[in-house]
């Protein structure tokens, strides 16, 4: 096996071909909410965090969609590692159409993980190790988790396309929004109402 939430217009650092630094737009560390029009099924009123955005693409995991029938206590002993009670209540989440079969653990900066480790700001990292997966067994895991199979991603220029197209809103999550109960338009809906919009009023206009 194998990410505050108040950065409203995110910027991340690179560097310009004279070797200065310059700023590029990106959503990392924001949740994409998928429009009414989604064109693909798989996203549908789907919340997906940002975990990487730059030139080389993005990548990010849904966080209100559950892995059908699979609970993190059942992944645990899969992998032979020991499972608790609390374990049994807590679902496996679908991250994305990609990779359906890698595991990646999103969760609370706290802990510090190793070189499997990505931090994508202060509040939230995500891991892609055995390692993490182990403490999370042994009770010494990060404070707030979800373990997600497979992930979401877009080659270069494919998400500034969609976003475009009204494919999707943002907004900066919380962390109920990442690591919550809660799933599906329950969740959809309340990312919509974080921004002031209003399910009911949006059209179905916007595809990705």
């Amino acid at each position: 096996m194998s990410l505050p939430f108040s950065r409203a217009h995110p910027r991340m650092k690179v560097m310009s071909d004279n070797g200065t630094r310059k700023d590029q737009t990106t959503l990392e560390g924001q949740v994409l909410i998928a429009m009414p029009g989604m064109s693909d099924p798989r996203f549908q009123k789907s919340l997906v965090y940002v975990c990487t955005h730059g030139e080389d693409g993005a990548m990010g995991l849904i966080v209100n969609k559950r892995a059908e029938r699979l609970t993190v206590a059942a992944l645990l002993r899969r992998l032979d590692l020991p499972a608790s009670e609390d374990h049994e209540q807590m679902p496996v989440r679908y991250g994305g159409p990609v990779e359906t079969m890698r595991g990646f653990v999103l969760h609370s900066a706290d802990y510090p993980g190793d070189e499997g480790t990505l931090q994508v700001d202060d509040e939230v990292s995500m891991s892609f190790s055995m390692d993490v997966l182990r403490d999370i067994a042994e009770g010494n895991g990060p404070r707030r988790v979800a373990i997600a199979l497979g992930y979401s991603g877009w080659a270069p220029g494919q998400l500034e396309g969609e976003l475009q197209m009204n494919g999707w809103l943002y907004c900066p999550p919380d962390e109920e929004m990442l690591f919550g109960d809660e799933d599906g338009e329950e969740k959809w809906d309340k990312a919509l109402a974080k921004i002031g919009v209003d399910p009911a009023l949006l059209g179905a206009g916007g595809t990705a």
